[in-house]
């Protein structure tokens, strides 16, 4: 069965060039749609696998239609968002209101070269086509639950990859954070660019006990604090002394960017992972959340090699592909719902270590 998409924007133009590039991969367009109220009224005739919606329209816009649709008909929605600060605010308030992904237009709101996203826009939407519906509910208002505090050792480090559906279940997982959480955590998450990443860091500073930022080059990893590679770029960790082959409490650790032109998913999860492994061996702890592909699944593979602990988000996840793929390694030492991870966590930097696989291998069959 073809997917059947609904595309929600009020350019007709924008709605023909969509149509366009959706069609000639087999996908069925089932109708379009220029306001929100219109978009309604299809949705419940209609019933597409996935809708397409641009954020700015007369009457309602973009965040305003999402929230109708996850209230009366909860539908995998791609965001279709503009390259600027306006749009990457918004486009976060979408996906905590339960968009699934969003597609950056390459020139601004009448992109009439968005064949050039065209791989990105199918992608999407094939990914979006596969989410549960019933995820996607229990994804819109999730449980928040808050942690006691719990001694912690600094020299640790968390490493955390997400994709699709990321930045809701973090959102979670780092509220829930105590106050007196010590080792320092590096999120992954993809994003396309780095303005993106800055309004998800804004976000999280609202929600955390500890201080949240965007990563810079050459910036010494400091505990207590929560780091996001930005969008665009590949990130390693390397000891000052490069001499030094492994952490110690006398060498201090920077985080190296560098910028990523290629049209692959940035930044790389297992580029930042293999390289905490190398440095941090066994007080690393990697941490592998939804998203489609296999990005991750080496970086995993390496801190479990080196002696460090592995969670990964069970099929609660909205995207199971990255968690499944470190699982089909055998290198998850924890699958875990998302409201147990954080638990986990401090769990594991307090100094507790029992095996969690036993218990928590049920959460997947």
């Amino acid at each position: 069965m073809p997917i059947k998409v609904l595309i929600i924007d009020d350019s007709f133009v924008m709605r023909k060039l969509l149509k366009d590039i959706l069609s000639s991969d087999g996908i069925e367009i089932t109708g379009a749609a220029k306001s929100g109220s219109e978009a309604i009224k299809k949705i419940s005739q209609e019933k597409p696998d996935v809708i397409t919606l641009d954020l700015m329209m007369p009457g309602w816009d973009g965040l305003t239609t999402l929230k109708h649709i996850m209230e009366e008909y909860p539908t995998p929605v791609i965001i279709l968002s503009a390259h600027s600060k306006e749009g990457a605010d918004i486009t976060m308030e979408c996906l905590e209101a339960g968009a699934v992904s969003f597609i950056l237009k390459p020139s601004g709101e009448l992109s009439l070269d968005i064949d050039k996203v065209a791989n990105k826009l199918l992608e999407a939407v094939k990914t979006a086509s596969k989410v549960d519906i019933e995820k996607l509910k229990a994804f819109i208002t999730p449980t928040i639950r808050k942690l006691k505090d719990k001694s912690a050792v600094p020299d640790k480090i968390i490493a955390i990859g997400s994709s699709t559906g990321g930045p809701q279940t973090l959102e979670v997982i780092l509220s829930s954070i105590p106050e007196n959480f010590l080792p320092a955590i590096i999120i992954v998450q993809h994003m396309p660019g780095i303005e993106f990443t800055q309004s998800l860091a804004e976000r999280f500073k609202r929600i955390c006990n500890l201080a949240v930022k965007v990563a810079e080059d050459n910036e010494i990893v400091t505990p207590k604090n929560i780091y996001l590679v930005p969008g665009g770029y590949s990130m390693t960790l390397q000891t000052i002394d490069n001499r030094l082959q492994a952490i110690n409490r006398r060498a201090e650790v920077v985080m190296h960017l560098v910028k990523d032109g290629s049209d692959d998913l940035t930044p790389s999860i297992d580029t930042t992972m293999r390289s905490i492994a190398a440095i941090y061996g066994s007080s690393a702890i990697g941490v592998i959340l939804t998203g489609m592909g296999s990005d991750g699944a080496e970086g995993m593979e390496a801190i479990k090699n080196s002696g460090g602990k592995t969670l990964v988000q069970d099929e609660s996840s909205l995207i199971f592909g990255m968690p499944k793929e470190v699982i089909d390694r055998g290198c998850a030492d924890s699958i875990l719902p998302v409201g147990k991870i954080t638990e986990r966590i401090v769990e594991l930097v307090s100094g507790y270590t029992a095996d969690y696989r036993q218990s928590t291998r049920e959460t997947i069959c």
